[in-house]
C-alpha cells in the first residue's frame, strides 16, 4: 500500500508538469505509481480522476487570463468524450503488458512529431478553410513574455475533430488525458499558438477524463482512499504550474514538453519490453 505522503508528493510533481505542458499529469503519475507498486489498471483509473483535478486547477486560471480558446475547446470536446468512453471500456478487458507498450508508443510518437517542429517558431495559418471560419475559431491574447498581443485563427477543424476522437480514445485507454496528442493536434493541424494549444488542452482534458472516469468507477477500479491525496497533490501542482507558464516563451514551453515526453516514453517502453 502506497503511503499518503508519497502519493501526495508524486501527484504534486505530476500536476505541475501537467499544467506546464498541457498533458494532464497522467504521463508522470502513471509511471510513478507503477514504480511504487501499484497495478497499472488501478494507476490508470486513479490517474484519470487526477486529470479532472489538473484541468480544474489550471483551466480556470487560463480562461481568466484570456489565453484559452473556448470555442475551439467546446467544439473538440464532443469528439473526445465519445473516444474516452470507448477507450476506458477497452482497458478494462485488456491485459497489462500491451498497456505499457501503447503508453510508450503514444508518448514517443508525439515526441518525434513535435521534435521535427521544435526549431520552428509559430506562424499563423496562411489560409483558413470555410468550415473553421464558420465556427469562428479566431482569438487573441496578451503574451507577457513577448509583451505584445498575439492574434490567430484556428483552421482545419474538419480534420481536427476526428483526430480528437482518437485522442479521446487514448485518454480513456491510458488514463493520461491525452493532452500530448491534443496539443499536437492544436499545434500542427489547427495552427494554434503553443500557449493556446496548451491552455485549451487543459480545458478539454477535464471533460474527457470525466467521461472515462465514469467507466472505471462503474467497474470498481477507483479507490477513494488513494484518489484523495492524488487529487490534492495534482490540484496544487497544477496551480503552481499555471503561474510559471504565463511567464515563459512559446519556445520554452515546447522544449519543456519535449523533455518530459522523451524521458517518460523511454521509461515505459523499457518496462513494456521487460514485461
Amino acid at each position: 500500500m502506497v503511503s499518503f505522503w508519497v502519493l501526495l508528493l508524486i501527484s504534486l510533481v505530476a500536476g505541475f508538469i501537467g499544467a506546464m505542458s498541457g498533458m494532464g499529469g497522467g504521463v508522470v503519475l502513471i509511471p510513478a505509481l507503477t514504480l511504487v507498486g501499484m497495478d497499472i489498471k488501478h494507476a490508470i483509473a486513479i490517474s484519470i480522476v487526477s486529470v479532472i483535478a489538473t484541468s480544474s486547477g489550471s483551466a480556470s486560471a487560463y480562461v481568466r487570463d484570456h489565453i484559452t480558446n473556448l470555442k475551439v475547446g467546446m467544439f473538440l470536446e464532443m469528439f473526445t468524450i465519445l473516444g474516452a468512453l470507448a477507450g476506458a471500456a477497452i482497458t478494462i478487458i485488456s491485459s497489462r503488458r500491451p498497456l505499457f507498450l501503447m503508453f510508450a508508443f503514444v508518448l514517443l510518437g508525439t515526441w518525434l512529431a513535435l521534435f521535427l517542429q521544435s526549431k520552428e517558431e509559430w506562424k499563423p495559418l496562411a489560409k483558413v478553410d470555410r468550415f473553421s471560419r464558420w465556427l469562428e475559431l479566431r482569438g487573441s491574447y496578451y503574451d507577457q513574455a513577448q509583451q505584445q498581443q498575439i492574434v490567430y485563427e484556428g483552421g482545419r477543424a474538419y480534420f481536427g475533430g476526428p483526430l480528437m476522437f482518437g485522442a479521446g480514445l487514448i485518454a480513456g485507454l491510458l488514463g493520461i488525458g491525452a493532452g500530448a496528442l491534443k496539443v499536437l493536434i492544436h499545434d500542427l493541424v489547427m495552427g494554434l499558438p503553443p500557449k493556446v494549444s496548451t491552455t485549451t488542452s487543459n480545458l478539454i482534458i477535464g471533460v474527457t477524463a470525466l467521461a472515462g472516469t465514469s467507466v472505471y468507477l462503474a467497474a470498481g477500479y477507483i479507490d477513494p482512499g488513494l484518489a484523495a491525496p492524488v487529487i490534492l497533490g495534482v490540484g496544487a501542482g497544477a496551480f503552481i504550474g499555471t503561474k510559471v507558464l504565463v511567464r515563459l516563451t512559446n519556445m520554452a514551453v515546447r522544449r519543456f514538453f519535449l523533455v518530459v515526453l522523451l524521458i517518460l516514453g523511454v521509461e515505459m517502453l523499457i518496462r513494456g519490453i521487460r514485461g
